[in-house]
């Protein structure tokens, strides 16, 4: 007689989930409450796609045996997913208890991050490389901890080894992860195709329609339609398409916060579907039915992306563009929007995206965002009352250890100066001023501002006499607020699509010798910026002058110039030619 238990284990292995599950369930009816038989369940029930009902079975499973560490390991997994990190925070430590390995170390940290114990999450990482150290995808998340707390301790070594390993074809390692480090764009880009050979198959590209309709419909894919620097670049780029050669559509993978911009960004196209809750094909049968010619993507690899919707190919025409500057390293985006200043054409090669060049900056920016006027009291800022005011309201995980010795240095050559940055959270704080002290810094030097709303937060720049920008990974969004409010920023160009945008950025607005060839040019032109009150001054009234007619800040023509790129996508789609390269 067949064992009912070894019959629905050979069911599961050949994919009949259904059969395996009656058969599971005889076998409990015979031995209830058997650990191995609810283990069993609750693999079933998950390859089901029931995942409630199998981290139920698992977790019954582990307390009556809890040297089960596989059934412990996936409840932590199906915990995790279904949002219930305390549970997985347990199951984890359960796992690594019994059997400490890379792995489990490295899923507990995963856990500990979403309960927001930074440090308790980075001290899992790193238990996790010292048990498995050439392990790519562990050294990345360990990387991209230590980096989001500023602490640099090994991280050079940590960054070179990452890289080697890419380098080497290791795979696993999310793309993002390397835009902030000092890697070559042609290891990011095979890094990225390496990502994307894990994503789901791509659907064909349809033939071009027989009779094409009077207008284009345009479809913006993001997850970052709320209080968001994506969407306080875009919403008047929104408004502004000409209605008489496009329809605009919006397609949300976010929450709704319900404030203003959110509202804007509504009201601003033509049609705006929440897909959040969608799964991948509902969410591409959606686009596809709204007849969308163009599908724009405004997430590449960054958080909240959903790349397996684009892989379904729900429009005949697909590009990446503004959130993601790298490649996504796959044939089913067939375009890259970008300028000759972030992305040379010499660097095609390292891009499965053909290269289009938009006039100017490849970045939009709204006209409509606030500009305050007023200059606010230093002293409700938490600034001394005199001295220069050096500013970075980057990202933390944008500041290196080498870019920070050189800000440092520049606090020391300019007594009564301070580093204005952006607060981020205690332990990024307490890094920093640490680090400051070392160099032979007082910590009283570091200034850090807190989260305030967009018009709080520009009116900032008003104060700073100069901004200065990060490498490897350039400020973006933050880099046009400040050169909008008249501050002037010194930026070194790097070696990668985000390390070049601040040269972008001031090469739009005029200021060309405000970018330097590398950080010891960086260094000097800041030093005598500093040293030269009446310059900075200078170029501040420049910046005030050209706001209404700088390139960066020309909506209306930037407009007129990704149309006409939409334009000649979709006339080289409709006459059967590949996608290209080409200019606007």
């Amino acid at each position: 007689m067949i064992d009912p238990a070894a019959h629905a284990f050979a069911l599961l292995r050949a994919g009949r989930v259904a059969e395996a599950e009656a058969a599971c369930r005889q076998a409990m009816r015979a031995r209830p409450g058997q650990p191995e038989l609810l283990f069993l369940l609750g693999q079933i029930l998950y390859r089901a796609g029931r995942r409630p009902e199998a981290v139920r079975a698992l977790d019954r499973a582990v307390a009556r045996r809890p040297d089960l560490i596989e059934a412990a390991a996936l409840a932590g997994l199906l915990h995790e997913s279904l949002g219930a990190y305390d549970k997985a925070e347990k199951s984890w430590r359960q796992v690594v208890a019994a059997q400490p390995s890379g792995p489990a170390w490295f899923n507990l940290g995963n856990v500990l991050r979403h309960l927001g114990r930074e440090a308790e999450a980075l001290n899992a990482y790193r238990t996790a490389h010292r048990l498995a150290p050439d392990d790519a995808v562990i050294l990345s998340a360990l990387v991209a901890r230590q980096q989001a707390l500023c602490d640099w301790d090994g991280l050079e070594d940590l960054t070179v080894r990452l890289s080697g390993l890419v380098a080497r074809g290791r795979s696993g390692v999310q793309p993002f992860r390397l835009l902030a480090i000092d890697c070559p764009e042609e290891v990011q880009g095979r890094c990225a195709r390496a990502w994307g050979t894990g994503l789901p198959a791509a659907a064909r590209r349809p033939a071009p329609p027989a009779e094409p309709g009077p207008v284009l419909t345009l479809g913006y894919l993001s997850a970052d339609y709320q209080d968001h620097a994506t969407a306080y670049l875009i919403a008047e780029l929104f408004e502004l398409h000409d209605r008489r050669r496009f329809r605009v559509m919006a397609y949300s993978l976010g929450p709704d916060d319900r404030r203003p911009m959110r509202r804007r960004l509504e009201a601003g196209v033509d049609g705006f579907r929440d897909l959040s809750g969608a799964s991948a094909s509902a969410a591409a049968a959606c686009i596809r039915a709204d007849g969308v010619d163009i599908l724009v993507d405004l997430k590449g690899y960054t958080r909240g992306a959903r790349p397996e919707i684009l892989a379904q190919r729900p429009a005949p025409v697909q590009v990446s563009y503004l959130g993601y500057p790298g490649s996504m390293g796959v044939d089913w985006i067939d375009y890259i929007l970008a300028d000759p200043v972030v992305l040379p054409l010499d660097c095609q090669e390292h891009y499965r995206e053909r290269i289009v060049h938009l006039p100017g900056c490849y970045q939009v920016n709204d006209r409509l965002r606030p500009c305050p006027a007023a200059s606010p009291d230093r002293a409700s800022l938490g600034l001394p009352a005199r001295g220069p005011v050096l500013a970075c309201f980057n990202a933390a995980y944008k500041i290196t250890p080498s870019l920070f010795a050189v800000w440092m240095r520049l606090l020391t050559g300019a007594p009564g100066a301070v580093l204005w940055l952006l607060a981020d959270q205690p332990a990024v704080e307490a890094n920093l001023r640490a680090a400051a002290v070392r160099a032979g810094v007082g910590e009283d030097r570091l200034v850090f501002a807190p989260m305030r709303s967009l018009s709080e937060h520009l009116v900032r720049y008003r104060v700073a006499d100069l901004f200065l920008d990060t490498l490897p990974y350039n400020a973006h969004t933050t880099g046009s607020d400040a050169l909008w409010m008249g501050c002037p920023l010194v930026t070194c160009r790097g070696q990668s699509f985000a390390g070049r945008v601040g040269a972008s950025l001031l090469e739009a607005v005029g200021l060309p010798e405000m970018v330097a060839a590398d950080l010891g040019e960086y260094e000097a032109l800041a030093a005598a910026l500093l040293a030269d009150p009446a310059r900075l001054a200078a170029l501040r009234a420049r910046l005030e002058a050209g706001r209404a007619t700088a390139p960066l800040f020309d909506t209306p023509a930037f407009a007129r110039a990704i149309e006409t790129a939409y334009e000649t996508m979709w006339q080289r789609y409709l006459s059967g030619q590949p996608p290209a390269a080409f200019a606007v």
